[in-house]
């Protein structure tokens, strides 16, 4: 039997959505019945519109799509001027104020505190500039990745520019397409860091060498069945295929059409695609491709050029650019520059700042990074000085400490009803403590620490130096939010997720517990010792030991259970927004 979904789906999905969203919009909130506010809103998710957390009713957050984190010239100012008039709550968060947006891991951009009747607004400011919210949720194929600086770069292995083109225009802008079993991942390297973390999607490319024919030929090698969440995390397997550039984007539409008709639609817990690259195994979905979906005689895997990869591998800095942080040469004598954004949260007066400062020194594009980033591409050389000492980058700078260097954070329970623990503020006030009470020493310039709100793991914990999983626990007899700790994950050529080796911390002494085994690390390790091959030398006993919680200095924004109340942050009686209750499985 299908889940409920599945017919929530079948009544009415994809681009067909979009006319009725705009008619509740008009007619106000309250005109969605009741008994059927979850079945809009599973198909509300298609066109990027979800509904907060309960006792945030008649909220909305709205997910943008940008295939490969590119934002042309003017749409990052329409983001940000959407952002200032229609993303604005009732209250203010104390980290950021009112009116921002939040950068993804998947090179994307989330509004939040949109009253839905001002969704259609918010088209309106930004679609003209060529910026889509369609397929950004829901069972469809998510926001495409790829290596940030794509076409940019002299050391490129393949330039995956077009190939990324004709993936959105091909396969994810196929309406036949759009109702997959469950949401669905997409990626591709060109670029030899490896920015597109292929291991941990649904399908990755990567570069590998062919000997065909007796010449060494450059394509890619296919990887299925990646992901995390669920403290179920997969390394993409391998498919022992390797196909020509030009027969790129056909690989992954006959895999996309596959896990379309052969996926499972009854148990969302289930039916992800690493799962069913459980189930199935990777020599039957080469077969089954071949037999039915493929009309070429599939190749055998080629040589990898994972050995290149330096983009969260952690290996040290002066093997290669692994953030795209800072300034960087590009192909055409040009200049990138990128900035960190600590957690990914930008106020709205600053997107429109980095918009000017993208059209006065570069050509106005912005690209995005997994790491939830912006870079300002195409700057001229002689100008870069100059943009250095501009204010925003004071702020959110190119050289920025280890700590914010590596951080990265989800949503939380600010907005998300799946979220056991806050995220965002949390993030921002641990990351000023550590820098404050801890040292390093100077050849270590990032430890990763990533922090998810619950166990579905947007925040990428599993793949941190430092990953930390929101919960709760019970501290002086009462319930607090807890984290959590897991330490040694990263991607590169041999991918690893953490290993989770304290359980249900108090928050107000995960940083205690931080600042502990940071400073075993710097005692303890050989000379140019990165931290996750310090964790993998040491053991899991004494990294236990070393990770010991303590209670500190640090004051924590959101201890006692902040879920409980309507907004985290609120100060002031204001009535409690009525209508949408927050979704359970997205």
């Amino acid at each position: 039997m299908a889940h409920k979904k599945e017919e929530y789906k079948d009544g009415l999905y994809g681009d067909e959505v979009r006319e009725k969203l705009v008619e509740f919009a008009e007619k106000g909130y309250d005109s969605i019945p009741d008994d059927e506010v979850d079945k809009w809103f599973c198909r509300f998710k298609f066109w990027g519109v979800f509904s907060h957390r309960s006792g945030q009713e008649g909220y909305c957050m709205m997910r943008l799509t940008n295939c490969n984190g590119r934002l042309e010239p003017g749409q990052l100012r329409a983001i940000g001027k959407a952002a200032e008039e229609y993303a604005k709550g009732p209250e203010d968060n104390p980290e950021y104020g009112n009116g921002w947006i939040d950068f993804t891991t998947r090179q994307s951009v989330q509004l939040h505190w949109v009253k839905f009747e001002d969704v259609p607004k918010v088209w309106d400011i930004i679609e003209p500039a060529g910026v889509t919210t369609r397929s950004a949720g829901g069972d469809t194929m998510r926001n495409i990745v790829g290596c940030p600086v794509a076409g940019k770069t002299d050391d490129e292995i393949i330039d995956t520019l077009p190939i990324l083109d004709r993936f959105q225009e091909e396969i994810r802008d196929d309406d036949d397409l759009c109702n997959m079993p469950r949401k669905f991942n997409i990626s591709i390297t060109g670029t030899p860091e490896g920015g597109a973390q292929d291991s941990i999607n649904d399908i990755g490319l990567e570069p590998a060498t062919k000997e065909i024919d007796g010449e060494e030929e450059l394509g890619f090698n296919v990887r299925v069945g990646g992901g995390l969440g669920g403290h179920e995390p997969r390394v993409a397997r391998a498919l022992n295929v390797w196909v020509e550039p030009d027969r790129a984007v056909d690989i992954v539409r006959n895999f996309v059409e596959l896990y379309h008709e052969k996926g499972n639609r009854q148990n969302r817990n289930k039916n992800r695609a690493r799962f069913f690259v459980d189930e199935h195994g990777t020599e039957w979905i080469r077969d089954k491709l071949q037999e039915e979906y493929v009309d070429w005689e599939l190749k055998t895997g080629g040589t990898d050029m994972r050995e290149e990869y330096t983009y969260n591998a952690g290996r040290p800095a002066e093997d290669g650019d692994f953030d795209y942080l800072g300034v960087h040469d590009q192909k055409d004598d040009k200049k990138w520059v990128g900035l960190s954004v600590a957690s990914g949260r930008l106020e709205s007066q600053e997107v429109l700042r980095l918009a000017d400062l993208a059209d006065e020194y570069g050509s106005g594009e912005i690209r995005l990074t997994r790491r939830q980033n912006p870079l300002i591409m195409d700057v001229d050389p002689d100008r870069v000085d100059e943009l250095l000492r501009k204010p925003l980058l004071h702020k959110h700078k190119p050289e920025p400490n280890p700590f914010v260097r590596g951080a990265t954070a989800c949503t939380g329970t600010e907005f998300c009803g799946l979220a056991l623990t806050e995220t965002k503020t949390r993030m921002a006030r641990m990351l000023r403590w550590l820098r404050d009470n801890v040292d390093l020493p100077d050849d270590i310039n990032q430890i990763k620490i990533h922090y998810s709100g619950c166990t579905a793991d947007c925040g990428q914990a599993n793949t941190a130096d430092i990953g930390l999983i929101g919960m709760r626990a019970r501290k002086d007899g009462e319930m607090v939010e807890a984290m959590d700790i897991g330490v040694g994950g990263g991607i590169g050529e041999e991918p690893s997720f953490v290993n989770w080796i304290r359980q249900r911390v108090p928050a107000d002494e995960v940083p205690g517990a931080i600042k502990n085994i940071l400073e075993a690390y710097a005692a303890h390790r050989f000379e140019g010792q990165t931290f996750r091959e310090w964790v993998d030398a040491t053991g899991e006993e004494p990294l236990i030991e070393l990770c010991d919680p303590e209670e500190t200095s640090y004051d924590d924004p959101c201890l006692y259970d902040a879920k409980q109340s309507w907004y985290p942050f609120a100060e002031s009686e204001i009535e409690e927004p009525q209508g949408v209750p927050a979704a359970a499985d997205d």
